[in-house]
């Protein structure tokens, strides 16, 4: 690739200003490729700090920031309209915001066993993880669609958390995030927009494990192993590629890049192996 990829290109990034996230990670990422990268999060002082961060490596002009909401569909319009109007256009969208119940990361023997969780806290974090890249990818196809371009990454989890015992309502609410990004593939097939997953490839070393965590940072994934491929996945040269789940722990860029997505790609969600088109079921039963 060359060495500014997305030189011209306008990006949203969701999430991208806590001090150790993998969001602010790949901010930085696609800056260091020449973006300007509008970032939204819901703490100012993240937003201010992390702003001066990135203008330090890119330039006075290189990002915006606003607040913004991600499980308000008015304020993600709202964010994706200002957006557009303010920088001139939009080609990436990274939905990178999520949150998860704090006792959920603690590495003691909490659990949260689905039947306990009570109603708020499955719809605060449902609101967040799964209606929040809903709400921005609605927002964001129709201008993407209309000028024939567009790349949009989606970070879910390990497939293992997505239904793993005691990880209620986190693990549902990825899984709800990925099989949307999934079936947007699918129906945006030849429109030029593509939809892709992007995960660290195990528990990472960010601001939503807890300080009290018995989890050892140590052998955590660093947040750095997203920015190589998020920058492929939003340039030029992933063109074609859609509906697919990557695995930043395992891109290695000194492989060429058949390898490359053979070793850190595979499709998203649950792909079927088995082909039930040839089976004749009962004209009494809907499926």
């Amino acid at each position: 690739m060359p060495e500014k990829p997305l030189a011209g290109k306008i990006a949203i990034v969701t999430g991208a200003a806590s001090p150790r996230g993998l969001g602010r990670s790949m901010t930085e990422a696609l800056v260091r490729a020449g973006a300007h990268v509008a970032m939204m999060d819901i703490n100012q002082e993240w937003l201010d700090e992390t702003s001066n961060y990135m203008q330090e490596i890119g330039g006075d002009n290189c990002v915006t920031s606003q607040v913004v909401v991600v499980s308000s569909f008015s304020e993600a319009e709202r964010s994706v309209k200002q957006t557009i109007e303010e920088l001139g256009g939009l080609h990436i969208l990274v939905n990178n915001a999520g949150i998860a119940p704090s006792n959920m990361l603690l590495g003691t023997q909490s659990k949260n066993n689905f039947w306990e969780v009570s109603p708020e806290e499955w719809d605060r974090v449902v609101s967040v993880n799964s209606n929040g890249p809903f709400y921005m990818t609605r927002s964001v196809v129709p201008h993407m669609i209309k000028q024939k371009w567009g790349r949009i990454i989606g970070v879910t989890t390990s497939m293992n958390t997505m239904y793993r015992e005691g990880a209620t309502p986190y693990g549902p609410s990825k899984a709800a995030h990925e099989a949307m990004i999934a079936m947007a593939a699918r129906e945006l097939e030849g429109t030029g927009v593509t939809v892709n997953v992007l995960v660290p490839g195990g528990m990472a070393n960010t601001d939503l494990i807890p300080d009290n965590t018995t989890h050892s940072r140590d052998y955590m994934i660093q947040p750095s192993v997203m920015q190589k491929p998020v920058v492929w996945l939003a340039s030029e040269e992933s063109e074609g590629i859609t509906g697919k789940r990557f695995i930043g722990y395992y891109w290695d860029d000194s492989l060429p890049i058949t390898e490359r997505l053979e070793k850190s790609s595979a499709p998203a969600a649950w792909p079927q192996p088995v082909s039930y088109t040839h089976l004749t079921l009962p004209t009494n039963r809907e499926v």
